[in-house]
């Protein structure tokens, strides 16, 4: 089963997304925590995922690998946490475009159960500088393509999951 998991900035998606997880899983879920250490105030960020989770998840720390560590997950249950990370992670470590998107085809493709969390970056505006349009581009496509293929997909706004699909 394949489910995504949309919404803004501080929308509730991440406590959202691990409910949803740990409510469907017979097992203990996987964290697949896609942040690279950045600033202070995105260690701060990560050290509160971190105590919000608790033990409830085995925690894997992967920034690029998606489709190699999902590969050594078949028929777990796995929350990525979170895809627009990921592509902030592969923008800057060079990926193109198509790469990018292509892995993310791949993940789809594999045999695990895997809820994917993504900023919902649809209603920005279009920006003046073209990293950020270049992101906000990947981030529209593969919320397109992880939608039209999830079984499942949720909106968060103020910390409550609408199903949309």
């Amino acid at each position: 089963m394949k489910t995504l998991i949309l919404g803004g900035i501080k929308s509730g998606k991440s406590a959202f997304a691990e409910h949803y997880i740990l409510n469907r899983s017979a097992q203990k879920p996987y964290y697949l925590a896609t942040t690279e250490f950045i600033d202070q105030e995105m260690q701060k960020k990560i050290n509160q995922h971190k105590k919000n989770r608790a033990d409830r998840f085995y925690t894997i720390e992967e920034p690029l690998k998606l489709k190699q560590t999902l590969l050594t997950l078949t028929d777990k249950f796995v929350l990525i946490e979170c895809v627009s990370m990921w592509i902030n992670n592969a923008i800057y470590h060079d990926y193109s475009n198509e790469a990018i998107l292509e892995e993310l085809q791949e993940c789809i493709n594999i045999s695990t159960n895997i809820v994917f969390v993504l900023n919902d970056v649809s209603t920005t505006i279009v920006s003046d500088n073209p990293l950020v349009r270049r992101f906000v581009n990947l981030s529209g496509l593969a919320a397109q393509n992880l939608a039209s293929q999830a079984n499942e997909v949720y909106q968060v706004v103020a910390g409550i999951g609408v199903k949309i699909k």
